[in-house]
């Protein structure tokens, strides 16, 4: 019997070890858009190894529960992955992290109370085990309750301008504070039940606390802050029960999404500080105070033609509009159209564009676009001046020139895409609405500007059937 336990610890290390080794090979596949498919591929592999590993542990008792809870997943996570738009992409990432936060912390409450009620282990346990615990609940409900108000401000439920009350910084720091005296407490005086309830109460707290005051314009970084936290969690949990990889995902997860926040803030030129506690966007939709008396010119499909035809180079700009008009296809079969007439066409990616990192280029693979033709800020930006046309849609704040020169607007040192260097503007969009910085476009009222108003999938079907017939 010794021996067939010894072969089953063997086993499940090796499986632990495969499945680390694949997460990381799968993480690092996903940081270029060529690779990031088979890196999907590659950590959903390593998540199944991994499941299948602890399924197998001799503590596991009852595999009933398990089952059922499997197989409702599993039939929910289909439904998802047929139904949800792309529009809605930003919010399950969110959903995602409500239930990944809320497993670590309740996981963790689990442990906590496994240890509590056999009192041999309370008294070995040791500072790591009911440290990591407590660690587990906070970070755990912090991102559940954080994420739960980042997806009901991209969802619409609530509105995602900010929201501030007086004292609000001090009356957060107070609660992390007691939080973290109620961890110590807890680690000398682990029998107290009471204080883990507070402890997870709390936390639930100041997630909501955390984000209400950050605004829509900064969701993208705040996904990324909070799918980093459910990693961080998630390790935590991992300490706390002895799972090696659970740590270890935990890691990886936590290490790569703080990575990715970093550089989103650096792409906003912005520190994780100003996201946080600045409240930008609190007067959205207010245009610096000022009432706007410029005019715009609206244009029709068939000038946007006779200005296509003349180009040798094209530049697309997508942004959360292309997304919302679900133009991404239409948007391709122009692509080819103009590729076909000998025209230059590529696309240019800012790290924020849309409503989570790497919204547009998971949109853009949706329709089948060339990753060859993705192209970053840093890398595209010196050569607009070289281009005939750039074309923008639905994207506002990313392309706003105001960011440039405006000091007392909220887009201030924000790096841009350099669509006003190009030779022609040709701007899709709804309206002449602000983006969710509340900051009116410069770029709107250029002169070289063309304003396509109305749904963008049918003005780029329109201008593609025009194209064709010429």
């Amino acid at each position: 019997m010794t021996e067939i336990l010894e072969s089953t610890d063997l086993f499940i290390n090796i499986a632990y070890l495969v499945s680390s080794i694949l997460f990381i090979l799968g993480l690092k596949m996903l940081s270029s858009a060529k690779t990031a498919r088979q890196g999907n591929l590659l950590s959903a592999i390593a998540m199944m190894v991994a499941v299948v590993a602890a399924l197998i542990n001799k503590d596991v008792i009852d595999y009933k529960y398990i089952l059922i809870g499997i197989a409702i997943g599993l039939f929910i996570g289909i439904i998802i992955a047929k139904k949800v738009q792309m529009t809605d992409m930003p919010q399950m990432v969110a959903v995602f992290d409500i239930f990944g936060g809320l497993a670590a912390a309740l996981v963790a409450l689990a442990e906590y109370q496994y240890i509590r009620v056999t009192p041999e282990l309370l008294h070995t346990s040791n500072i790591l085990v009911i440290s990591t615990i407590g660690l587990a609940v906070l970070m755990g409900m912090i991102t559940s309750t954080g994420s739960l108000i980042a997806f009901s401000k991209l969802q619409g439920i609530m509105k995602s301008t900010p929201i501030l009350f007086k004292g609000q910084h001090f009356i957060n720091a107070i609660i992390l504070f007691s939080a973290i005296i109620l961890i110590v407490f807890l680690v000398f005086n682990p029998p107290m039940w009471t204080y883990i309830v507070i402890l997870f109460a709390l936390a639930a707290v100041l997630g909501i606390l955390a984000i209400i005051p950050i605004g829509g314009a900064d969701m993208p970084v705040v996904i990324s802050f909070l799918n980093a936290c459910s990693g961080l969690a998630a390790c935590a949990t991992g300490f706390a029960i002895s799972n090696t990889i659970l740590i270890v995902s935990g890691a990886l997860v936590g290490a790569a999404g703080l990575i990715l926040t970093q550089l989103m803030c650096k792409a906003m030129n912005r520190s994780l500080v100003n996201v946080f506690f600045a409240g930008v966007g609190a007067n959205e939709g207010a245009l610096s105070g000022e009432v706007e008396t410029r005019t715009v010119t609206k244009y029709t499909p068939e000038d946007v033609v006779m200005i296509l035809e003349n180009a040798r180079s094209v530049v697309m700009i997508p942004g959360y509009g292309l997304a919302a008009s679900q133009a991404q296809h239409t948007l391709h079969e122009l692509t080819k159209l103009l590729t076909s007439k000998g025209i230059q066409v590529r696309y240019a990616i800012h790290p924020v564009a849309g409503r989570m990192p790497g919204h547009m280029n998971v949109l853009l693979a949706e329709a089948n676009v060339s990753y060859d033709m993705l192209w970053d800020m840093d890398v595209i930006n010196e050569d607009f001046q070289n281009t005939d046309v750039a074309i923008v849609i639905g994207a506002n704040d990313i392309v706003n020139p105001a960011a440039r020169y405006k000091k007392d607007s909220v887009l201030y040192g924000m790096p841009i895409l350099n669509a006003d260097h190009a030779r022609n503007v040709i701007i899709f969009k709804r309206s002449l609405g602000a983006g969710f910085a509340g900051e009116s476009n410069e770029l709107f009222y250029d002169p070289k500007t063309l304003m396509v108003f109305g749904d963008a999938k049918k003005s780029l079907a329109e201008i593609s059937n025009l194209l064709k017939s010429n």
